[in-house]
């Protein structure tokens, strides 16, 4: 898929991540591309963009703590605000997908 295609969804993509509780960064870039097979394979670039305007937006919060290396890291987690954008945004993505998949399966009626 392009990636053009992805821009949307990083959002929602990152909301789902943090889901399952918190993470770093990078943590969260290797398990995009883990759990998509590689076909999401993001940049730091790409992400910390997204993460900062989800803060602001109060959709998440950070905080440092010390990784099991004795690295500080900054680790992210969802907010209220936050599970309630990933359910929005989760409904809104399946209307569309449902929608694109009835016109891939679908040929169009006579006029």
């Amino acid at each position: 898929m392009e990636k053009n295609g992805l821009a949307g969804s990083v959002s929602l993509l990152v909301l789902s991540l943090l889901r399952d509780g918190d993470k770093y960064g990078y943590e969260m870039i290797s398990q995009l591309a883990l759990r998509s097979e590689q076909v999401f394979e993001l940049k730091e670039g790409t992400l910390y963009p997204v993460l900062h305007q989800l803060e602001r937006e109060g959709c998440l919060e950070s905080y440092s703590a010390q990784a099991p290396s004795g690295r500080a890291r900054k680790y992210y987690r969802l907010t209220s605000r936050g599970r309630k954008a990933l359910a929005d945004q989760e409904a809104a993505f399946r209307r569309v997908a449902g929608a694109v998949e009835q016109v891939l399966r679908r040929s169009c009626p006579e006029a």
